[in-house]
């Protein structure tokens, strides 16, 4: 960790020399790179040469403690060693916090797609309850959710549902809810009052940038066609809803939200780009060895990470074994305490790999 640590502050100072170099400066792009890895490394720098100020006074003082000293002084000295040992080890701990490799998405909005799986229409239900669940989770959090694209099932219900979450920290919070939700309940069409069991499968992708997937224009089949409503009704007369097809990957995006066909297109390619990316990722994570994964869980759609309960009221997520019993709130949002465990778990296994 000390290596890692000592690498670190040199190159902070050398950032620091680079951030004031006129050549540099003049380019504004390169300037603006820099400032940015320096403005990022600062608090680990400014932690880490607390940390080495505390060694040093804990040195002195063990020094001192080697000398003939009067047993009040001795004492006095013995009580600073224990204060100062106590403080080394919570900025060790803090350091090791701070070197958990930083997500470099975190920071993004992110592009949400739920989707009914098993259990016809109660799953079409389902998948409208957790829209409802991540729309009032964002509303709490001051972040703007758009609906990108979405196609209805009778009342309440949606077979699929793809919308963006804008704000700071959006993907850090969301990003652990990809996979599949369970829910068990009596549907209300259920004269038996059996319990039936239905699912729906949630994909959080961080919105992408150009210049993070680049996309060759010939690799996407463009289709253009009439939008279509519920039962087969013409939504407009133009040919404004839009797929797109990228050829590489397999890769097949529709929209028609929106009237116009420009915006259709500008709404699918960033859906297509967030898929790409997405799949990139999944693929390089896969290239990690088991042991340096997460324990909450690889994120992939098809995984069941969670079940929610009516009958019993609960919902209890798979990866890291907790139950809570307010399904009520958490469906209208209130999921931080979930989220923050969750959070917790990927911190705590990550940092069995910080030495």
């Amino acid at each position: 960790m000390l290596e890692k640590l000592n690498f670190l502050e040199q190159r902070y100072k050398d950032l620091s020399m680079k951030v004031g170099d006129p050549d540099i400066i003049n380019d504004r792009e390169q300037w603006q790179k820099y400032i940015k890895e320096h403005a990022e490394l600062e608090p680990i720098v400014m932690k880490y040469r607390e940390y080495n100020d505390i060694v040093n006074e804990l040195d002195d003082a063990k020094e001192m403690l080697k000398d003939k000293l009067e047993e009040d002084f001795k004492e006095m000295v013995k009580e600073e060693v224990n204060e100062l040992t106590a403080r080394l080890e919570e900025l060790r701990e803090e350091l090791k916090m701070m070197l958990i490799p930083k997500d470099p998405n975190d920071s993004k909005n992110v592009i949400v797609e739920i989707r009914a799986g098993a259990g016809g229409s109660e799953a079409g239900l389902f998948a409208g309850d957790l829209f409802r669940m991540y729309s009032r989770y964002a509303e709490r959090n001051r972040w703007k959710v758009e609906i990108m694209s979405s196609n209805s099932q009778g009342v309440g219900g949606v077979k699929e549902v793809i919308f963006m979450v804008k704000g700071k920290g959006a993907y850090s919070r969301l990003k652990y809810e990809s996979g599949v939700h369970r829910v068990q309940r009596i549907p209300t069409t259920e004269s038996g009052g059996r319990i039936h069991t239905s699912t729906a499968t949630v994909a959080v992708l961080p919105e992408v940038d150009d210049v993070e997937v680049e996309i060759d224009l010939n690799d996407v089949r463009v289709d253009v066609y009439r939008s279509s409503g519920n039962g087969g009704q013409s939504v407009n007369t133009t040919d404004s809803a839009v797929r797109l097809t990228h050829i590489p990957t397999g890769t097949v995006v529709a929209m028609q939200d929106e009237k116009s066909q420009l915006k259709n297109k500008e709404k699918a390619f960033k859906v297509l780009k967030a898929r790409i990316y997405e799949k990139v990722q999944r693929e390089q994570s896969a290239e990690i060895a088991e042991a340096r994964r997460s324990q909450v869980g690889t994120g992939d759609r098809s995984e069941r990470i969670r079940t929610y309960n009516f009958p019993q009221g609960r919902v209890s997520d798979h990866r890291i074994n907790m139950t809570i019993y307010k399904l009520e709130n958490f469906l209208d949002g209130d999921i931080d305490e979930m989220i923050d465990a969750l959070i917790t778990t990927d911190q705590t296994e990550k940092l069995k790999h910080v030495q």
